[in-house]
């Protein structure tokens, strides 16, 4: 792959993060995706379910900003990104997994109306389309992520699908 074809496969994945299109990671675009979440799911901010995604959008965004926001400006440039945030989360997907791991966690637990620990695909096709995901990628990403084939998606499943999203840049995905 060369280094165009790279650079705009890492400037897809940044949009995925820049909620309000901008051209910067913040705070707020964690927010966004929260908020987003709780109202396409039914889910009071101020329930269990909503303040643990609210917290899990902040541990995420901290994280993120830890590794990215060179700065220091409270902001992720696409530059700051593509230039810090993907080296350093190619370098260490496992890091990347545990920064996501709350709010995935928390996002499943919107999604989850049984408390099982599980969102159906349906359900987590939903999520991902209100984070931005075209229909076809939303569907997709969703089938994909049920490994087994029970039409359910854990925790575990989601955040290395997640990480490896992120943190490796195949020649062919987007």
């Amino acid at each position: 792959m060369d280094s165009a074809e790279y650079e705009r496969k890492i400037a897809f994945r940044f949009a995925a993060f820049d909620q309000d299109g901008n051209g910067y990671i913040d705070r707020a675009d964690f927010n966004a995706a929260a908020a987003r979440l709780l109202t396409e799911f039914g889910t009071t901010a101020r329930c269990d379910k909503g303040q643990a995604l609210y917290t899990g959008a902040e541990a995420f965004w901290q994280g993120m900003a830890g590794i990215a926001d060179v700065d220091g400006d409270q902001r992720v440039t696409r530059e700051e990104f593509v230039g810090g945030a993907v080296k350093r989360l190619r370098d260490s997907p496992e890091r990347f997994a545990e920064i996501a791991r709350p709010f995935l966690r928390a996002a499943i637990a919107v999604a989850d109306p049984d408390n099982d620990g599980a969102a159906a695909v349906t359900a987590v096709e939903r999520a991902l389309r209100v984070l931005g995901a075209s229909p076809d990628a939303a569907a997709f990403a969703a089938q994909s992520l049920d490994a087994d084939r029970d039409g359910r998606i854990a925790e575990a499943d989601a955040v290395a699908a997640f990480a490896a999203y992120f943190t490796v840049i195949e020649p062919d995905a987007p």
